[in-house]
């Protein structure tokens, strides 16, 4: 309570209303897989050209995530966790450039073409001396290296003119930096806050200038290590051996993204490559311990036969999707199989924000896909649907495109068969969650009980309204109950706030079904 001491007027703001609740997202997608380069700790990206900036183009002969990661926004994704992987024993590329040490930000083969150059800064006379406050760093970088490298940033005619000369797929400049502590352009403020390739090793105390020098590989030391297993994909919580600050005490696989409690749709475009084993456990496994994300799996590639088709798990938090697509691959100029999970994954980000998280992520265009591995009649469905595995049909003969056409979850329980009301339960569940942290430690009263019923009454009002809940009426759509009958006084005298809510999802109407009937006019008398 405030303290009066002395006469006055005073005036305090107080509290009285419920503590809004505000929903959580649903659409932000986490995907694991090796990539060309990068980073290892994971990171959320928003576009296509995005992941291309920080981890390069495909890797047909080694992973299928970029080509998951374009799937995902081309169908309507806008955010996505990616957690690149390497083998346990992978090395990164360091090297020194005279007073500076810089190493890769992602261990691999890949930082060995890397290249670093030091000269003068642009706006310094030509000829001018060494400026230990005004000088350059360019920082290169090459998928495959040219087998005669040329200066990209050389204006030199002879160079300009020169077939050999190959621009970079990255290049970066930092342009009029320092060695002066403190300063806004420091360069290695400059480059660890910007750049995409590489670290800088902050130096103890003060240090030089580095001195000039031409373009020259960052080292030889990158290693890519043993191949990657299936223990790569799943990770752990331990310390990750590599340079100095870049992976420190990081987690790395699947088990990154625990920590990560925005993320609510799980995938490995690779686990495929594992034969639907561990990794495919540990993505269902993860879904289930945290509860507030959904895994999406695929059927192993080259399933002709639907017979031995099924579900690698029973569980509500995955589904399961039949078969491959074919998409197009502009490093081949060809068309290439891949499984589908990261154009899934798009879908239901699209209907998340288009239609809302109750709608089921079905009857919806696959963007990319130009055929089908094998093409799904309804005879295979039928055979398919009851298992809980959603099937990708091809309805380019009525004009409909290659479309999404099931929306079970993976469990044999009827009450969690379908895929929206999964999710809807887990976007309730995580809103309130984070909504009503506020109530930890308060007192355990009549009054309190009263502000969390009508903070999770007024959410569920408006998810109501949203079209989300059945029922003509919000007694109909769902109940809120948190006083005595909730709660025992053994429950209070232990500190327990108990709620009891009750919500009516509604359900897609996977069989819509007209019964007609001829009707016969009698004659008027």
């Amino acid at each position: 309570m405030p303290e009066y001491l002395s006469p006055g007027v005073y005036v305090e703001e107080i509290s009285t209303g419920p503590v809004p609740i505000e929903g959580v997202s649903t659409s932000n997608a986490a995907m694991v897989g090796p990539a060309e380069r990068g980073p290892e700790p994971a990171r959320l990206i928003t576009s296509w050209l995005q992941f291309q900036r920080w981890y390069g183009g495909y890797l047909p002969e080694l992973s299928y995530l970029a080509y998951a990661v374009q799937g995902f926004f081309d169908n309507g994704g806008q955010r996505c966790f990616i957690s690149r992987i390497t083998a346990t024993d992978a090395v990164a590329t360091t090297g020194s450039v005279d007073t500076l040490t810089l190493f890769a930000i992602g261990r691999g083969t890949w930082g060995n073409r890397i290249m670093v150059k030091v000269d003068n800064a642009s706006n310094q006379a030509n000829g001018a001396g060494p400026d230990a406050n005004n000088f350059r760093v360019s920082i290169l970088y090459y998928r495959v290296m040219p087998a005669n490298f040329v200066d990209p940033t050389s204006r030199l005619p002879a160079d300009l003119a020169n077939p050999d000369r190959r621009e970079p797929d990255v290049l970066e400049i930092y342009d009029r930096v320092t060695v002066q502590a403190g300063a806004s352009n420091n360069v290695v403020t400059m480059i660890n806050s910007n750049s995409r390739l590489v670290r800088v090793v902050q130096p103890v105390g003060a240090f030089n200038r580095p001195a000039d020098q031409v373009f020259t590989a960052l080292g030889g030391g990158g290693s890519d290590g043993s191949p990657i297993v299936a223990s790569d994909y799943i990770g752990d919580a331990n310390a990750i051996p590599g340079p100095p600050d870049e992976l420190l005490g990081r987690s790395r696989g699947l088990t990154s993204l625990e920590q990560i409690d925005e993320v609510n749709m799980l995938l490995v475009p690779d686990e495929v490559r594992t034969g639907l084993g561990p990794v495919t456990t540990e993505v269902l496994n993860q879904c289930e311990r945290l509860k507030d994300r959904f895994g999406i799996v695929s059927v192993l590639q080259g399933q002709s036969d639907p017979n031995p088709v099924m579900p690698p798990r029973d569980t509500s938090y995955g589904a399961f999707y039949y078969p491959w697509i074919w998409v197009f691959d502009p490093s081949i100029n060809d068309n290439r199989l891949i499984p589908p999970t990261g154009h899934i994954a798009g879908i239901y980000a699209r209907t998340d924000i288009e239609r809302g998280v109750h709608k089921a992520p079905a009857n919806e265009v696959v963007r990319d896909a130009v055929n089908l591995e094998f093409p799904v009649p309804k005879g295979t469905q039928d055979v398919l649907n009851p298992r809980g595995v959603n099937c990708i049909r091809d309805y380019r003969s009525n004009g409909a495109g290659i479309r999404l056409w099931g929306a079970r979850t993976m469990s044999s329980n009827g009450e969690w068969k379908y895929i929206n009301v999964r999710r809807l339960f887990l976007y309730v569940e995580e809103s309130i969650d984070e909504g009503t942290q506020w109530v930890v430690f308060e007192p355990n009263d009549d009054s309190l009980w009263a502000r969390v019923r009508r903070s999770i009454t007024n959410f569920l009002l408006s998810v109501w309204r949203s079209g989300a809940l059945m029922g003509l009426t919000q007694e109909e759509a769902f109940f809120v109950k948190c006083d005595r009958t909730t709660m025992t006084q053994d429950d209070i005298d232990n500190g327990r706030l108990i709620c009891y809510i009750g919500i009516a999802p509604v359900k897609p109407a996977e069989f819509v079904i007209f019964r007609i009937s001829q009707k016969t006019i009698e004659a008027q008398q």
